[in-house]
């Protein structure tokens, strides 16, 4: 419904309820994401002749990683002091508080692990992991709009969204679909790459590009977000965009790096 130049937002994040069990869109979005990285990664395996089975043991490790670190990183990067003083908040999840940059930290970490157990290139993996992983982001920034949270500062643009369910009566930027569609772009892209690669690329290219281009986009879309934490009001750039910078750096540095690296061949 369009009032005067904005969207009026009032979807409830709810679906449906059956007694103690409440179906959101959000979870249905953020698992639907780790199942078509199942399928892409899977893949991927067979353009590899390795059998796709052992893509159960990785998505274990990749969900592990990317949930816990989450949880991790918002509680050190953003309310240290609240978890400090409040530990039984800690694994209250459904409450909220996820940080992205978190979860990418714990998933570099877990899929190391993965790496070392089963014997694979840790940039082959993370090669092979960085295209779903950005359909993922952007299914789960639909999931935050549906949940009507991490949208943006007030705009006058005609497509300014009123988040009425929580009571805003003024458009803000919907920031939630602006780093969905960078995501789909970037999955996109990364796609293509792969596809036109002829069987041919070389290890780490993938995952640098998908760092650069992941965290540029959030860097610039930052501009345009309310703060996610009080302290923030007083920092000239976010903490999204200090975490966001060393991720581009390392992601830069992994493209340089992968012109040295050998060429694996995908089918």
């Amino acid at each position: 419904m369009w009032i005067l130049n904005a969207i009026e937002w009032k979807v409830p994040p709810e679906i449906f309820s059956i007694g103690a069990v409440h179906v959101r869109y959000y979870g249905l979005l953020f698992a639907g994401g780790f199942m078509l990285s199942f399928y892409l990664v899977q893949k991927f395996y067979r353009d590899a002749n390795i059998d796709p089975i052992e893509v159960d043991k990785l998505t274990i490790y990749t969900i592990l990683g990317a949930v816990i670190g989450a949880r991790f990183g918002h509680i050190l990067f953003y309310e240290p002091v609240y978890f400090f003083n409040n530990p039984s908040e800690i694994l209250k999840v459904w409450h909220g508080g996820l940080a992205s940059h978190g979860g990418v930290i714990g998933i570099l970490i877990t899929t190391f692990l993965y790496s070392k157990k089963y014997k694979r290139p840790y940039l082959w993996v993370l090669d092979r992991i960085a295209i779903p992983s950005a359909l993922t982001g952007g299914l789960i920034r639909i999931g935050n709009l549906m949940n009507s949270e991490i949208y943006g500062e007030k705009t006058d643009l005609p497509w300014g969204v009123i988040f009425r369910l929580n009571g805003e009566t003024e458009p803000m930027h919907p920031t939630q679909i602006y780093e969905s569609i960078a995501y789909f772009i970037v999955f996109g892209f990364l796609f293509w790459i792969y596809s036109s690669s002829k069987g041919k690329i070389q290890r780490g290219k993938i995952i640098g590009l998908w760092m650069i281009g992941v965290f540029s986009f959030r860097f610039f879309i930052e501009f345009f977000k309310n703060n996610q934490v009080a302290k923030e009001a007083e920092m000239a750039i976010n903490i999204g965009q200090l975490l966001s910078i060393p991720m581009v750096i390392i992601g830069l540095a992994l493209f340089l790096n992968s012109r040295k690296q050998i060429v694996d061949t995908f089918k």
